[in-house]
């Protein structure tokens, strides 16, 4: 018997049509560069190379901790004051640092440059910079760029920027074929999953981004793309341009999110409804029974959402349908409606929705709602604790493998834990 808590009739429409807080001040969020720390790990001949300060270095450093045994697919190009006060051409110093890594290391063969800040911060045009050192390496190595700054971006949306400056580079396919293509950064694990599930329903599918960028999807007007992250925005309007079609989806997450995720593709290529119960059936019940082992202590519970990583509201819509949480606020950095239409479908009407954040004001709410759990970054788990709150770090969310049947326990595992924590503390 499936444990999966059923759409009300009374619910309908969710949220759709909810009206959500805008809120513009002071947020706290970590920038787009840390988007490289799962990024390197997915494309595995490609580096890249941050241009920017040394406060970015550390940063990227620290974020990715110490790598001993291997030498990592990333590093700084520093932008001192000699360079900011023009005493040196920082075009042609660039253009140093680039020959000595390609020479060192001949296994890359795509480079992206990604800028740490606005181009009139760091007085360098990227964009003319990779454009020039593209003509000059290839067809051995490709030069990219994007930005992960802070100032233009929240933490994931470096993956975003990221896959928009290499979506133009696709193949286009000529051949009218119809694919599906899995658009977003999925640790090898689940991307081989979910592939095997797709392919067992006889659906014709490739990831992006591949593994090796020599591997680069062909799309075209018969390409059918689902997302499986929700901060894909510029991605997605990149490859709507080159002509795929965005299939309308809630996101992976738990054993609903991924049997509705899953049917948006078997719709899509008419796959006979009894082969997808066939092939959904054993790992949905597998999903459901471990999330059967979590329900109890989660069930009830009243948890408050930081804006912070864009999976807040698909997390909130698992917690609550399928665990049985009450959700006080669901703050995320960017609400794209068109993207997040199934999922608010499915949140409870009246659920509080905010947009962008104003950081004292939330927290302000936030202390006064003395929710049972708080999502939050990194700057504001240890304050909340200290104010006897419980807290699950945002980060952990991206970091770890979440999506799909089989990684469903790990999901309502990271937010049980916690409270298990807390029980112990006070016990």
């Amino acid at each position: 018997m499936s444990s999966v808590i059923p759409i009300r009739s009374d619910n309908a429409t969710g949220c759709q049509d909810a009206p959500v807080l805008i809120e513009r001040g002071q947020r706290e969020v970590f920038c787009g560069l840390t988007g490289i720390i799962w990024l390197h790990r997915k494309i595995q001949d490609a580096f890249f190379l941050v241009v920017g300060s040394r406060t970015c270095a550390h940063l990227i450093q620290s974020a990715a901790g110490v790598m001993i045994f291997a030498e990592p697919r990333f590093g700084t190009a520093i932008i001192d004051e000699r360079d900011l006060a023009g005493l040196a051409d920082c075009n042609d110093e660039l253009d140093k640092v680039v020959g000595q890594l390609l020479q060192r290391r001949p296994d890359i063969k795509l480079l992206f440059l990604v800028g740490s800040c606005p181009s009139e911060v760091i007085k360098l045009d990227l964009s003319r910079a990779a454009e020039r050192l593209t003509r000059q390496y290839l067809p051995s190595v490709r030069v990219l760029n994007y930005s992960g700054s802070g100032i233009e971006t929240t933490f994931t949306q470096g993956e975003d920027a990221c896959l928009a400056s290499l979506a133009p580079t696709l193949p286009q396919r000529s051949d009218g074929a119809t694919r599906l293509l899995v658009v977003g950064t999925l640790a090898d694990v689940v991307e081989d999953q979910l592939g095997q599930l797709l392919k067992a329903m006889g659906v014709a599918v490739d990831f992006f981004p591949p593994r090796r960028s020599t591997q680069l999807p062909a799309i075209g007007p018969g390409t059918r793309f689902l997302l499986a992250q929700p901060f894909l925005a510029d991605t997605a309007r990149a490859l709507e341009s080159k002509g795929a079609q965005h299939l309308g989806a809630p996101f992976p997450l738990g054993a609903e999110g991924t049997t509705a995720w899953l049917q948006a593709a078997a719709t899509a290529f008419s796959v006979d409804p009894a082969l997808f119960e066939q092939v959904t059936r054993a790992p949905r019940q597998r999903a459901e029974q471990a999330l059967s082992r979590q329900r109890a202590l989660l069930q009830g519970k009243r948890i408050f959402f930081f804006p912070d990583s864009q999976l807040e509201i698909p997390l909130a819509r698992f917690l609550h349908r399928e665990m049985g949480m009450e959700l006080v606020e669901v703050g995320t950095p960017y609400l794209h409606r068109n993207h997040m239409a199934a999922e608010l479908a499915w949140l409870p009407a009246g659920t509080r929705l905010s947009e962008g954040q104003d950081v004292e004001k939330q927290l302000d709410r936030c202390l006064a709602d003395q929710p049972d759990m708080v999502v939050c970054g990194l700057g504001l788990a240890n304050p909340l604790e200290a104010q006897g709150l419980t807290t699950k770090w945002a980060i952990e969310l991206v970091f770890t493998p979440i999506q799909g049947y089989e990684q469903a326990g790990d999901l309502a595992g990271l937010f049980s834990r916690p409270l298990t924590r807390r029980l112990k503390l006070v016990a």
